[in-house]
């Protein structure tokens, strides 16, 4: 089984060499049951460590079931040694926040096979603990803990167990119960190597190997080794050939990585709340902070929607004189007849309307207000979405009769009716008495100005019967698509031009068209760089809360090297170790993340409550807090966990 020939292991300490071992040959056999004694110093901790593929030997070779170990990598070392070698610790090595059942169980998340609770329970009813299943390693004896590691040791069915002072820790009962324990094993098949240097356990093993400044002194038979067949035996034994594969990738292993990174954590609750604390803060900022942009978003579109789309505002220019600009005149006014030419001339246009507007003094019953009156036609009301929302909004027919009828804003409602309904009722502009028809839909402030202080009116009963004008102000043209914008406005320039007769050399300047989505646009542009800017000064926290989360790791990483290297020395690769550090700062972040939306969420309600700003916290914003959380678990916990990974499992195991 064993075969070692010329073996040497030498330490660099500073600038001397210490030879552990000089030049070993030792041959062991199948079903052999081996104690090596020695002084300390004397190599037999080191030449234990190699047989157990938990160290490699400088020079020499070594030789498991006919093959050549002994330049392998880490990672094949592992593989081979998870099928193998199952061990046994002086310290035991249980990880105290595990039952018995989950620590003889922990190798086979490495091994990636399916037996489970059955086999890990009837390993611990083979060793006289079944009863003790579910207990911690601090509610078992010292005894006790030993054979939970014994059944440990045999989860994977090893060829071979190796005890590296098994009974060091125990008194004199438990010392019996390990060592029938190991004599059992041995009558089943397995071999047994321990490491011990009291004389009474050596002289229970059937071969004694004594060593000395790193040389066998002397290799004693006892009594006769086990008979074993040639062949290896069928796995029911106990026996087979170990698979040098590596395991495929299994969900069950990620998920047990999670259960096992959350009861981790939930261990040091402290911690982990602070390690936690900083993510928490950052995505309950940056959900908060999105929330307010999305809904400055929103308030800004509910203004662009009162501002209409595909909207181009005609208004009078001046004429040049001799290079000088000249007041707009009778030349470049515009009229109600401009207004149905360019409807009825340009097929681009979809709609108009006309527009005039003045400062009127409104009066009901004894009371009265200030405000703006606006003289437009009905295609307003759906260009800008002012349809009334109680009452109507008036009629061509209105207009041409010249009706005074009247739609009021929400403000101009509270200031004259109150709680009142207005419809029917009449008012008072400048003296003029109107019949109020219809409500305006609230659309809030808009800068400085109130968008609901106002009223509106058929645009020919403001010019001849309330401001008299004989002009319109402007005319307002939605264009049926946004691709024609350009096209559109320079045939009404060509119209107007040609309409006002304007000289070819006067022509500059002389209507000017406001086109209404480019003001939109850039105020999307600039809602849009606020919410991104919010979005930046949020995720500094997030930026600050990983690197919390990385600190915290590597104290993880320093405070568990012994279970770092137990891990390795039954089986864990590089990889796994990886994977169970990662998965750890993963569930911080993920945990924070979750309670950080939750704070976000109930942040941006008690806000919009208190201070009614516009807020919206949208799923998309849900989902990229969530993703950036779990992505800097990732990203910040990559370099604790890949230090954890580089650990070598002997000096880990060694680690104080």
């Amino acid at each position: 089984m064993i075969e070692i020939r010329g073996l040497r292991k030498t330490y660099r300490m500073g600038e001397t060499d210490v030879h552990a071992l000089r030049g070993v040959d030792l041959k062991i056999e199948d079903g052999d049951f081996v104690a090596i004694m020695g002084p300390s110093g004397s190599g037999k901790s080191t030449l234990a460590h190699i047989l157990g593929l938990l160290d490699v030997p400088t020079d020499g070779s070594y030789r498991l079931n006919g093959m050549e170990v002994s330049k392998l990598s880490e990672d094949a070392l592992a593989l081979l040694r998870r099928d193998a070698v199952g061990f046994i610790f002086q310290q035991f090595n249980l990880l105290p926040r595990m039952s018995a059942r989950e620590n003889v169980m922990l190798p086979l998340l490495y091994s990636k096979k399916s037996e489970g609770i059955a086999r890990a329970q009837a390993l611990l009813e083979r060793v006289g603990l079944s009863a003790r299943a579910g207990h911690r390693p601090n509610e078992l004896s010292g005894g006790q803990q030993q054979r939970v590691a014994i059944a440990r040791a045999l989860i994977n069915q090893p060829r071979m167990v190796l005890a590296d002072e098994p009974t060091g820790n125990l008194d004199s009962i438990s010392e019996k119960e390990v060592m029938g324990a190991l004599r059992e094993l041995n009558r089943q098949g397995i071999t047994v190597i321990i490491v011990t240097h009291e004389e009474e356990i050596g002289a229970q093993a059937s071969r004694l190997i004594r060593m000395r400044d790193g040389e066998v002194q002397s290799d004693e038979r006892r009594t006769p080794g086990l008979a074993l067949p040639a062949e290896p035996r069928s796995s029911a034994n106990g026996n087979r050939a170990p698979s040098m594969a590596a395991p495929r990738f299994a969900f069950r292993e990620v998920g047990e990585h999670f259960r096992q990174g959350y009861k981790t954590l939930a261990a040091n609750k402290i911690r982990t709340g602070l390690s936690m604390l900083g993510i928490l803060i950052g995505v309950a900022a940056v959900v908060s902070m999105l929330a307010l942009g999305s809904g400055a978003k929103s308030a800004i579109e509910n203004q662009l929607s009162a501002l209409g789309s595909n909207l181009l505002i005609l208004r009078p220019g001046s004429v040049k004189v001799g290079g000088v600009a000249q007041e707009s005149g009778a030349t470049t006014r515009l009229t109600l007849e401009d207004a149905a030419a360019l409807k009825e001339r340009i097929s681009t246009i979809k709609d108009v309307s006309a527009g005039v507007t003045g400062r009127a003094q409104l009066t009901y019953l004894n009371k009265n207000w200030s405000t703006q009156v606006r003289g437009t036609a009905p295609a307003y009301s759906r260009m800008h979405a002012a349809e009334a929302k109680v009452g109507r909004f008036f009629t061509e027919e209105d207009g041409q009769k010249r009706a005074r009828v009247a739609v009021i804003g929400t403000t101009v409602l509270r200031e004259l009716f109150g709680t009142q309904s207005p419809i029917g009722e009449r008012i008072k502009i400048n003296r003029v008495s109107f019949q109020v028809i219809g409500i305006l839909p609230e659309k809030g402030a808009s800068g400085w100005t109130d968008q609901d202080d106002t009223v509106i009116i058929p645009v020919q009963t403001a010019m001849h019967r309330l401001l008299g004008k004989t002009f319109v102000d402007s005319i307002e043209i939605e264009v049926v698509d946004a691709l024609a914008i350009d096209s559109t406005q320079e045939a009404i320039q060509e119209l107007m031009n040609t309409r006002k007769k304007i000289p070819l050399s006067q022509q500059e300047g002389s209507f000017q068209i406001f086109n209404m989505a480019d003001l939109q646009a850039a105020l999307s542009k600039s809602s849009a760089t606020m919410s991104t800017l919010l979005a930046a000064i949020a995720a500094i926290s997030l930026l600050v809360g990983g690197i919390g989360i990385m600190n915290i790791m590597l104290v993880s990483v320093t405070e568990r090297t012994k279970e770092i290297g137990l891990r390795k020395a039954i089986g864990a690769r590089k990889q796994d170790i990886l994977l169970q550090f990662l998965v750890e700062s993963v569930v911080v972040s993920v945990i924070g993340g979750v309670i950080g939306i939750l704070l976000g969420t109930t942040t941006s309600l008690v806000l919009s409550a208190v201070t009614g700003w516009t807020t919206t916290v949208s799923p998309e914003s849900v989902f990229v807090s969530f993703f950036f959380s779990a992505l800097i678990g990732i990203v910040f916990g990559i370099y604790p966990a890949r230090k954890a990974s580089q650990l070598h499992p002997i000096d880990a195991l060694r680690y104080e």
